[in-house]
């Protein structure tokens, strides 16, 4: 049997990334790796535990999203594109003998929310299939002669949408957020009966190399960049391995990106709403005190200019949202955190105590800015005659109707 000839990898991916920049602008150059990175895993799907879904996101329409999974569509094998499909129909596609699909779902955004009815059923579909050991049960046969069966889902996903996604389906994504393009951004027409041909003859050609390395990307376990763990070492580690597999610049071009996109989707996670409140909590509420009162927070938060409290589903937040958002975090003793009374002049008013919330601040916030100054610092003369930066920091200034309730702070 004659060895399939010998091909390079690199420039063949270099080849893909052109084909992309002459259609689509994306935001970074990052989007353009991960792009071509996700094109060629989709030919080698069947050597990974997990499969990342690409996420094509915008604001508003006519930002390219579209035109974007147009150009996926073109370079990934047996690709689907749907902007109406049932669960049902999408698990039996995936489970057909044909092979593994390629699913491209525009519109994404309409399957997901409270008006989204029985299509709330894709996003089962879409979490289950992010994992080789996803499925899905259902009954299938006629009448009363009905048998459960369970359908496999594991398959490439590459979706479309305005704003944001449910977070169990952003979390097991890469995403990209595409943007209008600037008048000095041009790009060139995209004509289906001239660039499809282009397009399927790179596609061939990367089924091709596909098969000359699926062992060894089968065996591979791709190093990690330094803080990349959990989840999002799932989502990249197949990109990684083909980074590898394909060798040139694209390893240390691939994992610049894994950092840069993961580091941009943690900036506009709405998941990460609950850290956010608990990194203001600390750092811009209690500034070392001991207790404060639920009005004082809610006060205190309404206060911040740059800060989600004051629309939160277009109204501010209020004590209710306040106790659900923490009680979804636990004390050190391991129970929910909730308001307790507290003890003051004028009254005992419900509140929340930093020994509730020390854990929660812990293991989830980032560094507070003291920690961080001085940490940077540690190691750099001192300034300002003796005084080192984390001393200069302002301290948050309060009102005299705060100050009312500002209960001593601990020392």
């Amino acid at each position: 049997m004659t060895a399939p000839h010998a091909i390079d990898g690199a420039a063949l991916l270099d080849e893909v990334e052109a084909f992309h920049r002459r259609f689509n602008v994306f935001p970074t150059e990052a989007a353009y790796v991960a792009v071509a990175l996700w094109d060629a895993h989709a030919h080698l799907i069947d050597c990974f535990e997990t499969t990342p879904r690409i996420a094509f996101l915008s604001p508003e329409p006519g930002s390219g999203k579209s035109r974007a999974l147009e150009i996926v569509e073109l370079l990934t094998p047996r690709p689907v594109a749907t902007v109406s499909a049932s669960a049902n129909a999408l698990y039996r596609l995936v489970d057909s003998a044909d092979g593994l699909p390629t699913v491209l779902f525009d519109e994404v955004d309409t399957i997901f929310g409270p008006k989204a009815g029985a299509d709330e059923a894709l996003r089962g579909f879409l979490n289950a299939g992010y994992r080789r050991i996803g499925g899905a049960l259902r009954c299938v046969g006629e009448g009363s002669n009905q048998n459960a069966q369970v359908f496999n889902s594991y398959c490439a996903v590459a979706m479309a949408g305005l704003g944001s996604l449910p977070d169990t389906v952003l979390t097991r994504s890469v995403i990209v957020r595409m943007r209008k393009r600037a008048p000095n951004e041009k790009v060139e027409p995209y004509r289906q009966r001239i660039h499809e041909k282009q397009g399927h003859a790179l596609r061939d050609r990367l089924a091709e190399w596909a098969d000359t390395v699926r062992d060894q990307v089968a065996q591979a376990w791709p190093a990690m960049p330094d803080g990349v763990s959990d989840r999002p070492a799932d989502v990249w580690e197949p990109l990684l391995a083909v980074a590898d597999a394909i060798g040139g610049d694209w390893p240390g071009r691939a994992r610049a990106a894994c950092l840069e996109l993961i580091s941009a989707a943690h900036d506009n996670d709405e998941a990460s709403l609950g850290v956010r409140l608990l990194t203001d909590l600390r750092d811009k509420v209690f500034c070392g005190a001991d207790r404060m009162p639920t009005a004082a927070i809610i006060e205190c938060l309404l206060r911040m200019d740059d800060a989600p409290w004051g629309d939160l589903d277009d109204k501010p937040i209020n004590s209710r949202t306040l106790a659900r958002l923490l009680g979804q975090y636990v004390t050190p003793a391991n129970k929910p955190i909730k308001p307790r009374g507290i003890r003051t002049p004028s009254g005992f008013p419900k509140g929340y105590y930093a020994e509730d919330l020390t854990d929660a601040w812990t293991r989830y916030c980032p560094p507070s800015p003291e920690e961080s100054a001085t940490s940077a610092t540690s190691a750099t003369p001192q300034v300002n005659r003796g005084e080192s930066v984390a001393d200069t920091a302002t301290p948050i200034r309060h009102t005299s109707a705060e100050a009312a309730t500002q209960p001593t702070l601990a020392h």
